[in-house]
């Protein structure tokens, strides 16, 4: 009981805190309001705050003294709009509050940072490629120009579900196709389900299902699939079936972006790997799979 009150009242005074710094970043000016006289304080006054948020000023008082008061979710969303905070800080004042932060619409992001290109380039035998969450294809490697044909996709078309469906040549290398283009497609209600309002996702798959009868009838289907890892074969020119293993890893889970990676098991680092038992992965014709990359189309 002790450690819980402590716990409560180092919370309370962290909310204190977060909103005294965050009201006195915030000239009246930019909320449209009059600066009247000198202010012994930089930023908004609290009643200023409280009349902007709807409520009173010894309330509001009491909520920045870190005082024991209830508050709603309505109130937290408008206190929000007026301290004008970011996303990771509305949800940051959510939990300082004890309130579950609500579920905010997602949004897919257009843009890859740097770092995330510099490593794209630093695999050039493994195909890699930054997904948002619509599944947008935003940059890639080499390696997996080579296995998917990015380049050659028009900017719209450019997206790993659409190209499952609607691009002949990859629909021809996925083996079989049917199978792999199901999981993929349940893989994506996951995503779909995070922005069913958005009218990109809705565009998307209404195209699709306008083109494809598979797809039409498998989107209605209430499948869901979680599933991120795994292994993927391909059928290549002069080479034949080979099995990829790949795996989908986060790199900024507030803009839904990912890194799609693919290896063939067997070469490269991934010869020298282990899992935690000590077991080295097995060849799986990883050497004639690089060569193949690194050959003319």
């Amino acid at each position: 009981m002790a450690d819980s009150a402590r716990r409560l009242e180092r919370t309370r005074t962290e909310l204190a805190e977060f909103l005294r710094s965050r009201r006195e970043r915030i000239t009246p000016e930019e909320l449209g309001l009059q600066s009247s006289g000198r202010r012994r304080t930089p930023g908004l006054r609290r009643e200023e705050v409280a009349a902007l948020a709807g409520v009173g000023i010894t309330w509001y008082t009491w909520l920045e003294q870190g005082r024991n008061i209830g508050v709603s979710a309505e109130f937290l969303d408008d206190l929000s709009t007026v301290l004008r905070l970011d996303a990771a800080e509305r949800r940051h004042l959510y939990m300082l509050t004890q309130k579950r932060p609500p579920r905010e619409p997602a949004r897919s992001a257009c843009t890859v940072p740097p770092t995330a290109l510099d490593l794209l380039s630093r695999l050039p035998d493994s195909p890699a490629f930054v997904l948002n969450l619509k599944w947008d294809v935003l940059a890639w490697n080499s390696a997996a120009d080579r296995l998917f044909g990015f380049a050659a996709q028009p900017m719209e078309q450019r997206n790993m579900l659409w190209m499952t469906f609607a691009d002949e040549r990859l629909r021809s290398r996925l083996r079989p196709w049917e199978e792999q283009a199901r999981q993929i497609l349940t893989s994506f209600k996951r995503d779909f389900a995070q922005a069913p309002q958005d009218a990109e996702f809705a565009a998307l798959t209404e195209n699709l299902s306008r083109m494809d009868p598979d797809f039409a009838r498998w989107w209605k289907r209430p499948d869901i699939d979680g599933v991120c890892n795994g292994r993927r074969t391909f059928r290549l020119d002069g080479l034949g079936d080979i099995e990829l293993a790949h795996i989908t890893m986060t790199l900024e889970s507030d803009r839904h972006l990912r890194l799609v990676y693919y290896t063939s098991l067997g070469t490269g680092a991934g010869a020298d790997a282990h899992d935690g038992a000590g077991n080295a992965e097995p060849e799986a014709g990883g050497e004639a799979f690089s060569t193949w990359l690194r050959a003319e189309p």
